[in-house]
């Protein structure tokens, strides 16, 4: 293919998707050249537009096209619990079961050592500020909802002893989540039922 530098540059660009190899993203490729280019051009705009517009929340983390995300602006939420999330796509599983009514810190990642991750690069400093006596009202309950993997459970165990003593509970989901799974991939009602049962 010396000679289809774009469609090299193209198969590598997909590349950079979670799970997605050479073969993948050269049927990809081919898919979206051969059968949609309207898409392709959808999909390149949508992207564009994205990367250009979305930003961090200033007080949770997760993605937001405004400064602060309608979740946090809604005066309805419980300002009193606070969840930990790892990603906004788990913020979203927990928001679709319907049983949470309280504010988010969404990490965007886990500690891990091994891959050089510590607690810059996960923003646990913006967290302790976000728990911190001078907010109003306090937050009195932070719920860790990592994922049930060894860095999740990691990344919870540091959370949970940097907040010791500071008067706050702090509460972890229940066991409902099977060990070793991602909250994005759990059917919803386990999602509740570890929420409601949490510890």
């Amino acid at each position: 293919m010396a000679d289809n530098l774009s469609i090299e540059h193209l198969v590598q660009a997909l590349r950079c998707l979670p799970g997605v190899g050479v073969k993948s993203a050269q049927r990809m490729a081919f898919h979206l050249l051969q059968h949609d280019r309207e898409g392709a051009m959808r999909l390149s705009q949508a992207l564009e537009q994205s990367v250009r517009s979305v930003r961090h929340c200033e007080l949770c983390h997760t993605f937001t096209e405004a400064q602060v995300c309608a979740t946090c602006d809604d005066p309805r939420r419980d300002r009193t619990q606070l969840c930990v999330v790892e990603t906004p796509a788990d913020q979203a599983a927990m928001e679709r079961t319907g049983a949470y009514k309280g504010l988010y810190f969404v990490l965007m990642g886990k500690l891990s050592p091994l891959d050089g991750v510590g607690p810059r690069d996960i923003g646990l400093e913006k967290l302790f500020d976000r728990v911190g006596p001078e907010q109003d009202p306090p937050v009195r309950e932070v719920i860790l909802a990592t994922n049930f993997t060894a860095e999740g459970e990691t990344t919870a165990h540091v959370i949970a002893q940097a907040l010791k003593g500071r008067g706050i509970q702090v509460t972890r989901l229940s066991r409902g989540v099977p060990v070793g799974s991602e909250l994005e991939y759990v059917d919803l009602g386990t999602i509740a039922h570890a929420l409601i049962d949490r510890r």
